[in-house]
């Protein structure tokens, strides 16, 4: 079982010609709210490719909507709280380019009290997988009982800040970056290679698998000195909120089923293809099937 302590956010999503500017007024061509939050997308598109997970997170009560919306994907909630507090919830700027910015309310998620930690950690068995992000609070305290418990940990340093290199990384099985997270943790340039980011997160965390995202330079996976690059899928974006979640619950959803890197790659790679053609965050997420069907379709002829 993978059990994720992840945020759930309410989100307000503005379709806009470009992405505001300071100063500037602007209208929208389109508005909507949906189930959003890096945990519970990640969670939702675990579930979706098939895979088993616990969801641990905090809504305020009038949302419950939100937790009955997992629930219907497969993921479990028993371990989701209805508080007295307003859930947390973004307001997200989509440009005709596809590209976003997000501004984050934190809310319920960053009520986690550390007897309510002890208690979700206390459930789970040594063994298990816990899934991390930055949008709850307690991580600080969470990752030594985790690690102390026997879970292996995969951590998404989302959105990143100068709290996460406080952290105890070394206590994480499995890191998913991005360039900014991977530039942030290493303190090399955005501009920096993939070679050069990954040679520094070698350095940084010797004993840390590390998957990196680089859009269209594809991801590359990195376990000492293995290193494995799966190229993008060549597609036009629409809106690329949640195509990172995508491919994190896709790629744990093979993990858990037992496939080898390649093809968690493989098929994290062609999940995020499909979701940045598609509007919104947790509605762009695709089915097994789908993602099945396009890994038939992309997969080259044998040779005669």
């Amino acid at each position: 079982m993978l059990h994720n302590l992840g945020s759930i956010n309410l989100d307000h999503v503005y379709r806009v010609p470009h992405l505001v500017r300071p100063g500037e007024t602007l209208a929208s061509h389109d508005y909507r709210v949906g189930l959003g939050g890096k945990g519970a997308n990640q969670s939702l598109a675990m579930a979706r490719a098939g895979g088993r997970v616990c969801h641990w997170g905090r809504l305020g009560r009038q949302d419950a909507w939100a937790r009955d919306s997992l629930a219907r994907a497969g993921v479990d909630v028993t371990h989701v709280s209805l508080v007295d507090a307003p859930s947390g919830h973004a307001i997200i700027q989509v440009d005709d380019a596809g590209e976003n910015a997000i501004i984050l309310f934190r809310g319920a998620n960053h009520g986690f009290r550390r007897a309510d930690l002890e208690a979700l950690v206390a459930a789970t068995r040594p063994g298990d997988w816990l899934l991390l992000q930055n949008e709850c609070n307690g991580l600080e305290q969470l990752l030594p009982l985790a690690a102390g418990h026997g879970l292996r940990i995969a951590f998404n340093p989302a959105p990143m800040s100068e709290a996460v290199s406080e952290l105890p990384l070394p206590a994480c099985q499995l890191l998913f970056l991005n360039r900014s997270e991977a530039a942030g943790i290493t303190g090399l340039a955005l501009e920096a290679g993939a070679e050069a980011l990954l040679d520094a997160l070698a350095e940084r965390l010797p004993g840390c698998e590390v998957v990196l995202t680089l859009g269209g330079e594809g991801a590359w996976y990195q376990r000492g000195d293995q290193r494995h690059h799966q190229p993008a899928l060549a597609v036009t974006a629409v809106d690329t909120t949640g195509a990172g979640d995508t491919f994190i619950g896709y790629y744990l959803a093979a993990l858990q089923r037992g496939a080898v890197v390649a093809d968690c790659l493989a098929q994290a790679s062609a999940a995020a293809a499909l979701a940045v053609q598609r509007p919104g965050a947790a509605e762009s997420i695709p089915v097994a099937a789908e993602v099945a069907r396009l890994l038939d379709d992309s997969t080259p002829p044998p040779a005669p």
